[in-house]
């Protein structure tokens, strides 16, 4: 199923993601993992960790039947140990554009965890969830950044 399309779409959320994780490696240790009030009491770490999560559920639990493993925000002490994380869900990413399918394009039945139904997706709809995904909680990173005195960076995918 490996597309180069694909494959170069997501290496531009990489290089997306390490400008973020190289800001977030500037900031105090204890602010990286400190509770921002305005969002729910989440801490930059956690949201990261919540985005890792993502992947591993879609693409990894739903579209390639992996076991129901999710990480642990509180065993990522750093910006070191999430980037880590980030590298196994490249790895997850490579796996799962590997996949053989018919298309992209193509609906299939996706076996989720406590649902009594299958989820009928396409591949394209479980690889475009998570990228969205992850890039809605960017804007949240950054502005959780600013509410810690941190002033936000350009992170898009096309920087100026």
């Amino acid at each position: 199923m490996e597309t180069p399309l694909l494959t170069a779409q997501y290496a531009l959320v990489q290089s997306s993601r390490a400008v973020l994780l190289d800001h977030c490696a500037t900031f105090a240790p204890t602010d990286f993992t400190a509770p921002v009030p305005a969002f729910n009491h989440s801490s930059l770490r956690d949201l990261l960790v919540h985005v890792a999560n993502c992947y591993r559920h879609w693409l990894g639990i739903i579209g390639l039947g992996q076991p129901l493993v999710y990480s642990d925000p509180a065993t990522l002490p750093d910006v070191d140990a999430v980037r880590r994380l980030f590298q196994q869900i490249d790895a997850l990413m490579a796996d799962f554009l590997a996949q053989p399918a018919p298309h992209w394009q193509t609906p299939r039945s996706y076996h989720a965890p406590n649902r009594p139904e299958p989820l009928v997706l396409t591949p394209l709809a479980l690889f475009t969830h998570t990228l969205t995904h992850e890039f809605h909680h960017k804007g949240q990173l950054l502005s959780m950044a600013r509410h810690l005195g941190y002033t936000p960076i350009d992170t898009d995918v096309i920087r100026t």
